[in-house]
């Protein structure tokens, strides 16, 4: 007995089965034809996607520009704030009281030493010294008197005519003429002083402040702070610069400076000034520093032949740390940043992406000097640091770091203290 299968017998039912029988076949047996390509495309479909990871390309390795850091003989500077003042500034008062009766001068110009400013009343000094003078005539009679008297004494001695008590006593007599000769006339040197005091001239030379007081008023006289102020007058040429360092900075300083060596040149920017154009050098250090702001007050010392700087003007500082020496440079947006550290990227021998610690100084014409992480031979990433990651395989193209000489000195955002600029 031979045993049909279901498929064979639907297949031979189709087979010999009229139109008519076909179309009345349910439908789920007539969409079981259309079914099986669909289901054969689908099993197709799943081996197209499902091919291995390595058939995938990977992508090329991102292109960067590299350069080995510019070397370069800088000059660093550490930056201060202070503001000028006086090399010297003095007090006009008057030596003797009296009426002012004369102003020589006009309020703010430029005085010479010696110049006559205030004429006073000098009537009742010339008077005094002219009786002074008289004084003095009447003890010089005195002394001629009593040196004759004692000459013809003398001559009588041998004669036995006067006694020696009173050869002894006129002897006495020239001795005390003597003395008030010698006080009448150190009176008159005092009543000429007065007569001179009544002229006040200057005793430095620089710029005058205000008159203040006007001619008919009467000052006082005398030595010290007891007589009255007329005016002041700052000595500008040479100026001086006042400024507070740090402990920090002034431990640099001290450490960087070799003994023997001349004073530090310092260089100062005006607030409305782009560079440091006046030129100066370190004048004083301080013997200690302030208790309370753990600071220490320096002062350099300038010229300023046209007396454009004043006392008081605010300035921007900077003095030379550690002179001339050699550093290595890089751009200064080549400078990454992870939490806390600083960092540079650089490129290996196998051209794979290694970073760097590094030790930053200050900005010179658009460069970043680096102190200490990297050397002269490193292949520093310049450009395409965004695409360069840690670790990875770059395509790097040799660039070169040169000089912008119209980048500014010092980085508006920068964030180390001090600048440097190029070594001439």
């Amino acid at each position: 007995m031979n045993m049909i299968s279901p498929i064979e017998a639907a297949n031979d039912t189709d087979t010999v089965s009229p139109p008519a029988e076909r179309h009345r076949r349910p439908a789920w047996q007539r969409g079981a034809v259309i079914l099986v390509p669909i289901a054969l495309l689908g099993a197709d479909g799943v081996k197209l996607f499902d091919q291995p990871d390595a058939a995938i390309a990977a992508p090329p390795p991102a292109s960067v520009t590299v350069a080995s850091p510019l070397v370069r003989q800088v000059s660093e500077w550490d930056d201060y704030v202070g503001r000028f003042a006086p090399s010297r500034t003095v007090e006009i008062r008057p030596r003797v009281a009296g009426e002012v009766t004369g102003i020589h001068f006009r309020d703010g110009e430029i005085v010479s030493k010696g110049q006559l400013l205030f004429t006073i009343d000098s009537r009742p000094f010339a008077a005094s010294l002219a009786e002074a003078r008289a004084n003095a005539a009447s003890a010089a009679s005195a002394l001629t008197l009593a040196r004759t008297d004692l000459g013809r004494a003398e001559r009588l001695v041998a004669d036995e005519a006067v006694s020696a008590g009173e050869v002894d006593a006129l002897r006495g007599r020239v001795q005390a003429a003597s003395a008030a000769l010698a006080a009448a006339n150190a009176r008159v040197r005092v009543r000429a002083l007065d007569v001179s005091f009544a002229q006040v001239r200057a005793p430095i030379g620089g710029r005058i402040s205000d008159r203040r007081v006007d001619a008919g008023n009467q000052v006082a006289g005398g030595e010290g702070t007891g007589g009255t102020v007329l005016t002041t007058i700052n000595a500008l040429d040479p100026i001086y610069f006042t400024f507070d360092g740090s402990e920090a900075l002034y431990l640099k300083t001290q450490r960087a400076r070799q003994p023997g060596a001349a004073p530090a040149a310092v260089e100062i920017r005006l607030q409305d000034e782009a560079e440091h154009r006046w030129k100066g050098k370190l004048d004083f250090t301080d013997n200690g520093l302030d208790q309370r702001s753990g600071t220490i007050r320096g002062r350099a010392v300038l010229a300023n032949p046209g007396y454009f700087l004043t006392p008081g003007m605010f300035g921007n500082m900077r003095l030379a740390s550690a002179g001339t020496r050699s550093a290595l440079l890089v751009p200064d947006d080549a400078v990454q940043t992870d939490q806390a550290r600083k960092v540079l990227l650089t490129v290996d021998a196998k051209n794979v992406v290694t970073p760097k610690p590094v030790e930053l100084g200050p900005v010179v014409n658009g460069l970043r000097i680096v102190r200490s992480g990297i050397g002269p031979k490193d292949r520093i990433i310049i450009q395409g640091t965004q695409m360069a990651m840690p670790g990875a395989t770059v395509a790097p193209h040799i660039g070169r770091i040169t000089v912008q000489p119209g980048a500014p000195a010092q980085a508006a955002a920068q964030p180390l203290a001090g600048e440097a600029t190029l070594a001439p």
